[in-house]
């Protein structure tokens, strides 16, 4: 009787006859082997994902265990470090190191919501997500990313500032502005957040249960999914737009004027001085757009699972943990700041 009513389900042009029969008679093992053999593997009810790793050889998972567990603890450990320098020096309360201790914030709660779980699925040698864990996860990485990203087009705005306006710096960024740009920053963050957990949510069918990544990507999530192409291609150009060309290009403005300011010192030594101020800064911001963006949409024309999950892995993992070197090491105040705490 089973293998009868599977020969006329497959049968059918529509799939709502078997989803019907499964959700009543045999809603799991049944709905799994249809899906797998119906041609067009649509899946209505998804339960859990599967996440790629980086090898399937047995032998380098140790390898890959040390490997991510000694880059999340460094990322911690050294953000971490930064805040509480940032924190105990009175010197160091200004705009510029106020919004250098929330980007270290957001890199550890970014980093954490996708190497935790790396480290657990090399562990156990099963990379299951469930369906709400998936959500869930993609929701913290959208939002954390996204205050990565507002912060350093904020903090290239606060260079800007420093070096071409330096008379006027302390009236135009003042505590209450700092506030105010922190707050929009979140909020950005959470609307970016919202709007692509809102979309997967639309979605009533998926091709596949196989993410092409090790952490719930929103854009892998848009690939898998077999609704409108439109809402999928809008959701994402519009992010892509909204937290990639215009923070992009506000970047490069403030970068364009420091640079002019730069060159228009007479001494070399202050130009150099000038220029080692903000190099910290954009260091970190080609580092960490250069992936993302390139991750982002790149993934959504044509997408190399091996790339992306190496572009995926700088910008989520290795951007966060150089951070704390970058500003700290090319940064005397902080260094001091360091030295003293050490002593």
């Amino acid at each position: 009787m089973w293998v009868y009513f599977a020969s006329q389900c497959l049968n059918l042009k529509e799939r709502e006859a078997c989803v019907l029969f499964t959700n009543f008679v045999f809603p799991v093992n049944f709905l799994k082997w249809c899906s797998n053999t119906m041609e067009t593997h649509n899946l209505t009810y998804i339960f859990e994902f599967y996440l790629t790793g980086f090898s399937e050889d047995t032998d380098m998972q140790p390898i890959l265990f040390g490997l991510f567990l000694s880059m999340y603890l460094v990322t911690v450990l050294g953000n971490l470090i930064i805040i509480l320098a940032v924190i105990s020096d009175s010197h160091l309360h200004t705009p510029m190191y106020f919004f250098l201790c929330n980007l270290s914030l957001a890199d550890i709660c970014f980093t954490s919501t996708t190497v935790p779980k790396m480290i657990v699925d090399i562990l156990t040698h099963r990379r299951v997500i469930s369906y709400v864990g998936c959500l869930t996860q993609m929701s913290f990485v959208s939002m954390f990313g996204c205050m990565d990203d507002v912060l350093l087009t904020v903090m290239a705005y606060d260079w800007f500032l420093a070096i071409c306006h330096p008379l006027h710096y302390a009236v135009i960024m003042n505590p209450r502005l700092c506030v105010l740009l922190l707050l929009v920053c979140v909020s950005i963050s959470f609307f970016d957040s919202q709007l692509q957990n809102l979309t997967v949510l639309q979605f009533t069918c998926f091709k596949d249960v196989k993410i092409a990544n090790f952490f719930c990507h929103p854009t892998q999530l848009f690939n898998l999914s077999c609704s409108d192409t439109f809402i999928k291609t809008f959701v994402t150009y519009l992010v892509g737009t909204m937290l990639g060309f215009f923070p992009v290009l506000g970047i490069i403005f403030s970068y364009c004027k420091i640079v002019s300011s730069i060159l228009k010192i007479r001494s070399s030594g202050g130009r150099y001085k000038a220029f080692s101020t903000c190099s910290s800064h954009l260091s970190v911001v080609c580092l960490f757009y250069g992936t993302g963006i390139g991750m982002y949409l790149g993934s959504f024309v044509s997408y190399s699972p091996w790339k992306g999950m190496v572009a995926s892995l700088m910008y989520t993992v290795v951007t966060p943990m150089l951070n704390p070197f970058i500003y700290s090491l090319r940064n005397r105040d902080i260094t001091s700041t360091l030295k003293r705490l050490h002593c």
